[in-house]
């Protein structure tokens, strides 16, 4: 028999498993094996190299010992060791193609590529039938990519039949991915569904993505659109805190080592010098459409109208009526030519606020159209609220909660517990915070790093964390008082922007941590009050943060403080 002729049929264990099918063995005339390369059978082969390893390893290090011992230069070799390390790297080389079998199959299968003609095969025999290639629709963001541009092995799961034929119309472009939850009717299968046609059209593995252990059914239009897992970060403890004489354990999320470590010891040293206070003198959530008129004059008479107290009370009714917590608190507005800007500004409860102001908003628009039947709405949003961006007036007049935390911290544990000196403190911190951030530019960042503790804590409650751009806002002040004695150190932060009800609060981790700092929820008996309580905890968390930060940069300590615990020990230089 001719072997140059017998056509060679590739194994995919992906097409087997896509089709639910187990996989069936090749007989020995259809495959090669990797113990067709080996001389001897596989058992001995594989004695042979291990007890070359370990014969190898002990004659070399009895003859290092020796040369220690002697003062022999290592790398002087005789005929002996030159051939025992040839020999080590050879049992090396086989030890470890051998735990990957395919290791040694590719080289074989190349070596014999030469000698198998295969371009009398039909080439369907080499295609992986798990991608097929899609019609051009404009709602389906999958596409399927040749074998060649894959970069990392999928393993995919054994299939049933029905999950196999869903997996297929997805990549295929059938059933478009948005709809697998409403189609199936569980939001768990549709999640895997959807990662399995991901893996399958981008060609990427999505192996390290958890799946398993999440409620699907949660997230259904509240949270995230089109799951396919989720992300895990670890929680840390940071206290307690000691704030307004209650003690709180801060649940902080973050992959940043160190962060934990800094505002625990920040803890610290305001629990033994007695505790913080925090004060909570703002609560309204901001919402500003613009509308645009044929003239700036007309734009001005809605301007004064809308600020016009014997106004207020008609608007607040037709805004309170969007819920049950909203109450219009004032509105202001500022002009750009044709273009009016109205900041509404409202409490919201124990709810962050955003959807509640925009209805409230959307209310009192209706209305003044009546009344302004040339005012054309451009949007409801025009970026004079400000959301989730850096913006003074969120800076001067606050959004959300604004809230100033103080404490003293005594002069002994300012030594002992943060290991600097209250003089160096404030100097730090008037040359850093306060001068170096105004050199900068800063726009309400005169602080060490508040959005540090801020995004944090923000993770582990289910708070929004984009609006920790407007939320880290602060400014830490630091002063020597008692004669010099002790140090006076607080954070004033206007806009902090929580909420304990709504979002990603209802998720069952973040849900723990809100119970945790007992602010879970809403309260019943005094609406509002959990929100701003975790509000005034944020701030105490971030007081405790700055304290230790700033801390360990006047004594020295940064560096030395990452290297240890967010950084790897190895000498990266060997």
């Amino acid at each position: 028999m001719d072997v140059r002729r017998r056509p060679v049929k590739p194994l995919y264990p992906s097409e087997h498993i896509s089709s639910g099918e187990p996989l069936k063995p090749h007989n020995q005339d259809s495959s090669v094996k990797a113990s067709d390369a080996l001389p001897l059978p596989l058992y001995l082969t594989n004695g042979l190299f291990f007890t070359m390893f370990f014969s190898v390893m002990y004659f070399l290090l009895h003859r290092w010992r020796e040369k220690i011992r002697n003062g022999i230069p290592l790398h002087v070799l005789n005929f002996s060791e030159l051939v025992a390390m040839v020999s080590l790297i050879a049992s090396i080389i086989y030890l470890l193609g051998f735990f990957g079998i395919g290791f040694v199959q590719s080289f074989v299968s190349k070596g014999n590529n030469d000698s198998w003609d295969v371009e009398d095969e039909s080439p369907e025999q080499f295609i992986d039938r798990t991608v097929t290639p899609p019609p051009v629709r404009r709602n389906i963001p999958m596409k399927s990519v040749p074998i060649a541009e894959k970069t990392a092995q999928i393993i995919t799961p054994f299939l049933s039949e029905d999950d196999e034929v869903v997996i297929k119309s997805v990549v295929e472009g059938r059933i478009p991915s948005y709809s697998l939850e409403s189609k199936l009717g569980d939001c768990k299968r549709a999640a895997f569904i959807r990662k399995e046609a991901l893996q399958r059209s981008s060609g990427k593995s999505l192996e390290g993505l958890p799946l398993d252990g999440f409620d699907y059914e949660s997230i259904l239009g509240q949270c995230c659109e089109m799951p396919i897992g989720y992300i895990q970060i670890p929680v840390g403890i940071a206290g307690p805190l000691l704030l307004n004489g209650k003690e709180f354990s801060v649940p902080m999320a973050t992959t940043e080592g160190c962060l934990v470590a800094s505002t625990n010891r920040g803890c610290k040293a305001i629990y033994v010098s007695g505790g913080a206070t925090s004060v909570l003198f703002r609560d309204a959530m901001t919402r500003a459409p613009v509308v645009r008129f044929g003239s700036a004059k007309r734009a001005a008479e809605l301007k004064f109208f809308v600020e016009d107290p014997m106004n207020f009370e008609t608007l607040s009714v037709v805004f309170n009526k969007s819920s049950r917590f909203a109450r219009l608190q004032n509105i202001q507005c500022a002009i750009a030519g044709k273009n009016l800007y109205m900041r509404f500004s409202c409490s919201t409860g124990d709810a962050m606020g955003m959807n509640m102001v925009s209805k409230g908003v959307q209310n009192v628009l209706d209305y003044l159209q009546n009344e302004y039947p040339d005012m054309d709405i451009i949007g409801i949003s025009g970026n004079y609220c400000s959301d989730k961006k850096p913006a003074a007036v969120n800076w001067i007049e606050g959004r959300g909660k604004s809230v100033v935390c103080e404490a003293i911290i005594k002069e002994d544990v300012v030594k002992k517990v943060l290991k600097t000196e209250v003089a160096t403190l404030v100097e730090l911190n008037m040359l850093k915070n306060l001068t170096g951030s105004a050199m900068a530019g800063a726009l309400g960042g005169f602080n060490a790093h508040a959005s540090n503790i801020v995004s944090a804590v923000y993770l582990a409650t289910g708070q929004d964390p984009a609006q920790n751009i407007e939320s880290s806002h602060c400014i830490t002040m630091m002063e020597a008082v008692n004669d010099g004695k002790d140090l006076h150190i607080s954070v004033t932060m206007p806009s902090i922007e929580v909420g304990t009800v709504g979002g990603g609060t209802q998720l069952a981790s973040q849900s723990a941590c809100l119970n945790l700092l007992g602010v879970k929820g809403a309260n019943r008996e005094a609406p509002g009050s959990n929100a701003r309580l975790l509000a005034t905890i944020v701030a105490g968390s971030v007081l405790a943060g700055e304290l230790s930060l700033m801390s360990a940069i006047s004594a020295g300590q940064l560096v030395k403080s990452h290297m240890k615990y967010n950084r790897s020990c190895k000498d990266v230089t060997k």
